[in-house]
């Protein structure tokens, strides 16, 4: 197969071929740590495309990954059927991970994409820099190149694999007119921005939010350089770039100390993964940024003037998509994060008085940083006519029930997206072969036509603003479309105003 920068051959395996570990931009080491993303390479002969490539730089979580973890790790990965054409013109599906923007690849198991390529899709999955060299900022930086942009190293990432998409695609057999973005987590946060980013116009199509929020507050951005702007985000990322640099004793805030931390080796700036100065100390790891150039506004702000691309747009959470964001000592302190709905908050969550903390604490926190945004980001798109579908995960695998009580967990739909069940070691039920078969149906559905409904899977209602209802994966395996029964809890989560404010 022939791209851009030189000639790679995949593997053909039960109908499916895989083109792995394809380079879509040079490394980003040595003086280019902290550029933004440069052209790849072109390379001789045919490259092997039989494994993966380096995940990107970050704090191990276990064993590490038989690929190792590097700075060098800018790398695409291709499914396509194995008798696609050039020119077939498939719907193309770029799948963003998730991992807090610290963790994470595209060469997970759960992310293989021959199902979805056997739904006669062209599936990429992407790195994108981690951490601090994702996403970093510091005066030097600043400084220096000015006609650049600067801090958000892991979204000029993925709009640099996008428009690699864009250019390769069709060589694939792949339409580079009709392709979706999607992701989950973090990956869902990277989607809302670039719906709202000027830099990511006219780079894909379509988008699809999985547990991604859609509020200010969730990992949305925090100022460049002015402290005390935000008070979401007090702490400037230009301020966080100078305490990580004091934690090696490095002075001063311009070239000389920017060559020192350039200088610093990966494990160093990886820091074990640690986002403070020790224990309660400054923090050392900023996030997503606003830049003013990539990130010129969050997605909250950008949705509530009808501002963002008007594609069409799936969005969704879990049952229990519970991620933080939300704390309190007592259920009085607690309700009162509602503020004057404070005593509608507690009817709501509490009607009784005999919830435990923690059981009402998990019930605001789905419905505050999850759900209630969901449902906020899907009335934006409505409103200004974009074809919109929302839904909730409630279907809990068969294995995982004795454990999984209040419902599905974060990130725990990507296996039935993706229908890739036996990758995580459990044997599926037909069950959970059946439901994992219809995820994958609606979502390579609505890649291909901008809807997820077809012949062999129930209707799925469009959104519509005021109509409160939702498309339910419910806990039976039945698809269930109606009324949304947290409808309350959404509404008194929406009237507090999404996520609580520091007082």
């Amino acid at each position: 197969m022939r791209t851009v920068s030189g000639s790679v051959r995949g593997v053909t395996e039960a109908g499916v071929q895989s083109f792995k570990g394809i380079p879509y931009a040079a490394p980003p080491v040595g003086a280019y740590r902290w550029r933004p993303t440069q052209k790849a390479k072109p390379w001789p002969g045919v490259r092997d495309g039989s494994q993966f490539g380096a995940d990107c730089a970050q704090a191990g979580r276990g064993t590490p990954p038989p690929q190792g973890y590097s700075e060098d790790c800018l790398f695409v990965n291709v499914w396509r059927p194995s008798g696609a054409k050039v020119g077939a013109k498939l719907p193309v599906m770029v799948w963003i991970h998730g991992g807090g923007f610290v963790a994470g690849s595209g060469a997970q198991p759960n992310y293989s994409g021959e199902a979805f390529a056997r739904q006669g899709v062209a599936l990429v999955t992407i790195n994108y820099r981690l951490g601090r060299f994702g996403f970093f900022a510091f005066p030097g930086l600043t400084a220096e190149h000015r006609g650049e942009v600067k801090g958000n190293y892991g979204y000029l990432d993925q709009i640099a694999a996008l428009n690699w998409v864009r250019r390769n695609i069709a060589a694939f057999g792949g339409d580079p007119r009709n392709v979706t973005i999607f992701g989950e987590s973090a990956g869902g946060v990277s989607v809302h921005t670039h719906l709202t980013s000027p830099l990511s116009r006219g780079v894909f199509d379509k988008a699809i939010i999985q547990s991604g929020g859609g509020r200010d507050g969730v990992l949305t951005g925090r100022p460049l350089r002015a402290d005390g702007a935000d008070p979401l985000y007090p702490v400037s990322a230009e301020t966080i770039g100078v305490n990580f640099a004091q934690r090696y004793e490095i002075e001063g805030t311009g070239a000389a100390a920017l060559a020192q931390l350039r200088a610093l080796d990966t494990a160093q700036v990886v820091d074990g993964g640690q986002e403070t100065a020790g224990p309660g100390g400054p923090p050392t790891y900023p996030g997503p940024i606003l830049d003013g150039r990539l990130a010129v506004e969050t997605a909250e702000s950008a949705y509530r003037a009808g501002r963002q691309k008007r594609a069409p747009l799936m969005i969704g959470t879990n049952s229990a998509d519970f991620i933080g964001f939300v704390a309190a000592d007592s259920k009085d302190e607690l309700f009162a994060q509602f503020r004057e709905h404070a005593a509608w908050a507690r009817a709501v969550y509490d009607p009784d008085g005999t919830a435990t903390l923690q059981q009402v604490l998990m019930m605001v926190g789905i419905d505050r940083a999850q759900a209630e945004p969901a449902r906020f980001t899907a009335n934006a798109f409505a409103r200004v006519g974009a074809p919109t579908y929302l839904y909730r995960f409630s279907y809990v695998p068969t294995a995982r029930r004795d454990q999984w009580v209040n419902g599905v967990p974060h990130a725990a739909e990507i296996p039935f997206v993706f229908d890739t069940l036996a990758a995580g070691g459990t044997q599926p039920t037909a069950q959970d072969s059946a439901v994992a078969r219809l995820a994958n149906t609606y979502w390579a559905n609505f890649a291909r036509n901008g809807n997820p409904n077809g012949r062999t899977v129930p209707q799925w209602p469009r959104h519509a603003v005021g109509r409160d209802s939702i498309t339910d994966f419910s806990p039976d395996g039945t698809i269930v479309a109606g009324p949304d029964p947290r409808k309350e809890r959404l509404d008194v989560s929406e009237a507090a105003g999404g996520l609580p404010r520091p007082r």
